[in-house]
């Protein structure tokens, strides 16, 4: 019996062929898709849209052409943003970024953040930083401003040709300048078609409690894998 492949993924399989190529419309599909993608990289996000209150705050890359072709200023604050932070009592500071999707922030950031509030009610938060062109690392500098001993910057993840609007959302325990991403835990794939919201804010609060009891994050941490499993 045969079975159709594609009812159990997105992704690009059994696709059929004309001659040596592909179905006209198997073809237009995917030149849709590679134009939704290209389309992610280059969209300017918008932060009032996220209808979250928030300190604005901008990479040295500063416009998106520089980001896409210095990922290094990407991963550093601008002069004057660095003056907009200042070191408060606060044990967690969220971040969000538009990394490579900023239509993944718009879709659902703000979504993540009303749904892991609630879960990390015990948690003593910095105010929510919104950082334009900004790369997972830039969060290691703003937690470092701010004194945060965790920070999780959630990031529009790189698109694929089925995946334009993928969040992702990367969590550091004692952020400073010079962390690597081995030192980090990461919850990826959230939006409609992936993790749902409420999944994926129960498994970042879960990492942010063990991070705060062990403290540590990244690989070191994902060591201790029965340990999570059990919820210990």
């Amino acid at each position: 019996m045969a079975i159709d492949l594609r009812q159990f993924t997105p992704a690009r399989v059994a696709l059929g062929r004309a001659g040596h190529s592909l179905p006209t419309g198997e073809w237009l599909r995917f030149r849709l898709d590679h134009a939704r993608a290209r389309d992610a990289v280059h969209e300017r996000l918008d932060p009032q849209s996220l209808g979250l209150p928030h300190v604005l705050v901008e990479s040295a890359a500063g416009d998106r052409e520089t980001y896409l072709r210095r990922p290094d200023l990407g991963r550093r604050l601008s002069d004057a943003a660095r003056a907009k932070l200042a070191r408060g009592d606060c044990e967690a500071a969220i971040v969000i970024a538009d990394g490579l999707s900023a239509p993944a922030v718009h879709h659902h950031a703000a979504p993540l953040v009303r749904a892991l509030l609630p879960l990390v009610a015990d948690w003593r938060l910095a105010p929510l930083t919104v950082a334009l062109q900004g790369r997972v690392a830039i969060g290691d500098e703003i937690g470092e401003l701010l004194g945060a001993r965790m920070t999780l910057v959630l990031i529009g993840e790189r698109p694929g040709l089925t995946s334009p609007d993928s969040l992702g959302a990367y969590l550091t325990w004692d952020p400073r300048q010079g962390r690597t991403d081995a030192e980090r835990n990461c919850v990826s794939n959230i939006r409609t078609e992936g993790i749902a919201y409420e999944t994926a804010a129960r498994q970042i609060a879960f990492l942010m409690q063990q991070a705060r009891r062990r403290q540590i994050s990244g690989i070191a941490l994902s060591t201790t894998g029965y340990e999570l499993e059990q919820g210990e």
